[in-house]
């Protein structure tokens, strides 16, 4: 084959990114469009020495997993690549990218698979960025994802994954943008939700006006947000209106927990599936009144604070300053006594541990994609926690770590399952047990 060949081909499978994989004379190809089963004719796009990778142009047999796309941008913007497959085959094919990732990284297979979490498959997004640009051929001012595999901005009039709190600010927020005094100077809008407002923060490289403040408050005002500015690093914002803006909050009515955050914090995108995520490390996790446990990448506090309802003390470890801040003040905000917060170093191998030498019969881990090698590395051999319960957001680093964890530091991997954060994207998070030998 060579670049601009148009084939036909017969769909095998998926790939981890959400492309339809096929074999053209012994050669993997990766196509853009395809489903499982389906027979379709491609264009080759790009070649490469192990693998090519090509877009769909024709469905000659069409998978019984196929519908229709809700949204008009698909295909076009990248923030969903999963929205032409049945909502119901979605996790399906998760779970098998987190099977593939143990067996093949890890060399690991649980001892029982977990039932996979799921939620409502739309409106369930609460925190994102949208980009923002000057495009006079596209109309001006436009808002939304970037287009897939590409760094041009979709315009978008409505997301149908987005909080319709924001999806349907879209229009509005074009309009407001157009009539500040320079609009090509402002190249993001950090949008969240809390479970009672909505608050949007404005990236602007140069000052605004006074006029653009007064334009930004009225917009606050008309639909009931709160609006900030930020000009230099993203968690530096400053009010615009209200001027003494309430936190954004998020419960978790399980547990009676009311969590603040601002609009730069990281949390968990959908409120949903976060509750579920939570009650289910807890379940495996385990917290009796005599525990004391370790939370490690605490963030602010939005396992730890459950954990401390249920065990006789918990110590959140995080590596950013900010939120072991709010986490400390989120303890103090549920009456919560009996959790303790440290800075830490969570990244390097040798850095000494946050908490000391003591010792801890249970871990929740819950890193960033980049995983906890570090940490896990630093378990003793002999003698560290007797349960640990892993939350990962990449199934590529978490199989790297079930194979420390298992092959060099003993432990059994009792149970694993996926849990479906970002419907309609490719991306599969996952919880995992691990528990020491008696």
């Amino acid at each position: 084959m060579n670049k601009g060949d148009t084939v036909i081909a017969r769909i095998d499978s998926l790939s981890h990114e959400g492309l339809g994989v096929a074999r053209v004379d012994g050669k993997a190809v990766f196509i853009e469009g395809a489903l499982p089963g389906e027979r379709v004719r491609f264009q080759v796009t790009k070649r490469r020495k192990s693998y090519d990778l090509g877009r769909t142009l024709d469905i000659i047999e069409t998978s019984p997993e196929r519908v229709a796309p809700r949204c008009r941008y698909f295909g076009i913007c990248g923030g969903c690549s999963f929205q032409h497959l049945r909502a119901e085959a979605q996790l399906p094919a998760k779970e098998q990218v987190l099977r593939d990732n143990l067996e093949r990284i890890g060399k690991v297979e649980p001892e029982t698979w977990l039932a996979p979490l799921t939620g409502a498959h739309w409106g369930y997004r609460r925190k994102a960025r949208l980009g923002v640009r000057v495009v006079e051929k596209k109309g001006g001012v436009i808002v939304g994802f970037r287009e897939k595999s590409r760094s041009f901005i979709t315009p978008l009039a409505s997301c149908e994954v987005l909080d319709p709190r924001i999806s349907t600010l879209l229009p509005a927020l074009r309009e407001l943008i157009t009539g500040l005094s320079q609009p090509n100077r402002i190249p993001q809008i950090e949008v969240a939700a809390g479970d009672d407002s909505v608050a949007l923060a404005f990236r602007h490289l140069v000052p605004l006006t006074a006029s653009d403040n007064r334009q930004l408050a009225d917009f606050a005002r008309q639909y009931g947000l709160q609006v900030f500015r930020q000009s230099g690093r993203p968690d530096a914002l400053e009010p615009v209106w209200p001027a003494e803006a309430r936190p954004l909050v998020y419960l978790l009515p399980d547990f009676g927990l009311e969590l603040e955050f601002a609009p730069a914090d990281f949390i968990q995108v959908n409120a949903e599936l976060n509750r579920k995520m939570v009650g289910r490390a807890l379940q495996l996790l385990d917290p009796q009144p005599g525990d004391s446990i370790l939370d490690l990448f605490c963030g602010l506090g939005n396992f730890t604070l459950p954990i401390a309802r249920r065990a006789g003390r918990v110590v959140g470890v995080e590596a950013d300053e900010a939120l072991i801040a709010k986490a400390r003040h989120n303890s103090g905000h549920n009456g919560i006594e009996n959790a303790e917060f440290q800075l830490g170093d969570l990244y390097h191998e040798d850095a000494p541990n946050p908490w000391g030498d003591e010792r801890f019969g249970k871990w929740l881990l819950d890193p960033p994609r980049t995983g906890a090698i570090e940490v896990v590395k630093r378990l003793p051999d002999q003698g560290g926690p007797q349960r640990i319960v892993y939350v990962s957001c990449n199934p590529a680093t978490l199989a790297r770590d079930s194979e420390v964890l298992v092959h060099a530091k003993g432990y059994r991997l009792k149970a694993a399952g996926a849990m479906d954060m970002f419907p309609h994207t490719s991306h599969v998070e996952a919880m995992a047990l691990f528990e020491r030998p008696d």
